[in-house]
């Protein structure tokens, strides 16, 4: 029985972020909703990613070992589940465990408006042409399903969805990789150093909050302090003296200064001082030197985020929201980020100054003014930065760029 995991209309809300891989793809804690999801109805074989077809290719090149918007041969029934479906064990995800089975009438499991799940025994020859509220029976409703709907969600309650993935992750108790004579460990059992990660003299690795889990090769360099609950993947570096909690640091990337209650999704760097609070970076963004994000408002009053659906700010209901940076974006040294701060793909931002709370792609400039990015000029830039981390821009990512700079 495949398990197809599938985009709906509401993704839309999650750009930036989403308008370069398929929602699933998304970091949310520690790991991403497809690997959540894939583990949870224990799909090593037979996953089925239903994309938008502009990020099909991408998706099909991040994804190599599963299908994308294609069923296999002789698939009979298949399981619907929506990429936004922040995964977690209890009674809806039991129900659709035991509704989705041969035998079992076609059924969907929906919260509001949205179709969290659907059983399908004859899925449709048309099934990647349709929306999927077409193909689900009306079904029955559910709730306490978290869907990620909007960009704040996907850093909402960090400090849980941490320690539910670093538990899943398992593998604590320092067995791995060197540690320094001089690092401080208060409490190795709720450590994970992974093989030939290395923690340098007078690190600090502080539990006392939640577990650190720390990835292959990773580097956490002279005097820096982690604070769990936080993953550092592989690969990745804290830089000197820096400080960081209740975060997520992705794979390959590089972070300095304070980093608190954030996510950086992999290949991006904030190697220098600077604050980053309660953001979202992409994949290939680069913060300059003291780039700082505000994440308080001075009234303490709610935040107002730039929302691609409504295309203005909308209410979040947080108090703390900063920075959402898509992919392939840069900002020089000393940028400041106003609260609630969107930033599309590929701009390149400098100047003195607060540049705007929203920044559309491939945007060149700051608080002075905004210009068009050259795309020719933005393509070579990205092959140089990805050359540094022995990445290549492949021809499904210039396809897909080329698109997104066409639809601006």
């Amino acid at each position: 029985m495949p398990l197809v995991l599938f985009e709906d209309r509401h993704v839309r809300h999650l750009y930036p972020l989403a308008l370069t891989r398929t929602a699933g793809d998304l970091v949310v804690g520690a790991r991403t909703l497809i690997d959540v999801q894939r583990e949870s109805f224990y799909a090593n074989d037979g996953l089925v990613l239903w994309t938008r077809p502009e990020v099909a290719a991408v998706t099909a090149q991040e994804h190599p070992e599963v299908l994308v918007n294609e069923l296999p041969a002789h698939s009979g029934g298949v399981l619907l589940v929506n990429q936004r479906w922040l995964l977690r064990e209890g009674e809806v995800l039991d129900a659709v465990r035991a509704g989705a089975s041969p035998g079992q009438p076609a059924r969907a499991w929906r919260q509001g408006n949205a179709v969290v799940a659907a059983w399908l025994p004859e899925p449709p020859p048309d099934l990647f042409i349709r929306p999927v509220e077409t193909l689900a029976p009306k079904g029955e409703a559910v709730d306490g399903v978290t869907l990620i709907r909007n960009l704040w969600d996907l850093i909402a309650d960090l400090p849980a969805r941490l320690a539910h993935d670093l538990d899943a992750l398992g593998g604590f108790g320092i067995q791995d990789g060197s540690v320094h004579a001089s690092a401080i460990v208060p409490e190795p059992r709720e450590v994970h150093i992974g093989e030939d990660a290395a923690i340098h003299p007078g690190v600090i690795l502080n539990t006392e909050d939640g577990p650190i889990w720390i990835g292959a090769e990773a580097v956490i360099e002279e005097g820096a302090i982690v604070r769990g609950p936080a993953y550092i993947g592989p690969k990745a570096v804290v830089k000197a003296a820096a400080r960081v909690d209740t975060s997520a640091i992705g794979y390959w990337s590089k972070v300095g200064g304070e980093v608190h209650a954030s996510i950086v999704h992999s290949l991006s760097s904030k190697a220098h001082d600077g604050y980053l609070g309660s953001s979202y970076l992409g994949r290939w963004c680069n913060l300059g030197a003291d780039t700082n994000t505000s994440n308080l408002k001075n009234d303490y009053g709610e935040v107002t985020v730039y929302d691609a659906v409504a295309e203005d700010f909308v209410a979040s209901g947080e108090q703390f929201v900063g920075l959402f940076m898509g992919d392939h974006s840069k900002c020089s040294i000393n940028t400041m980020f106003n609260t609630g701060t969107v930033v599309g793909v590929f701009c390149n931002l400098f100047g003195s100054g607060f540049p705007p709370r929203h920044i559309a792609g491939f945007s060149w400039g700051g608080a002075d003014g905004l210009t068009p990015y050259r795309l020719d000029k933005a393509l070579r830039v990205a092959e140089a930065v990805m050359a540094r981390r022995e990445r290549a821009l492949t021809e499904a990512d210039r396809a897909l760029l080329t698109a997104l700079f066409a639809a601006r």
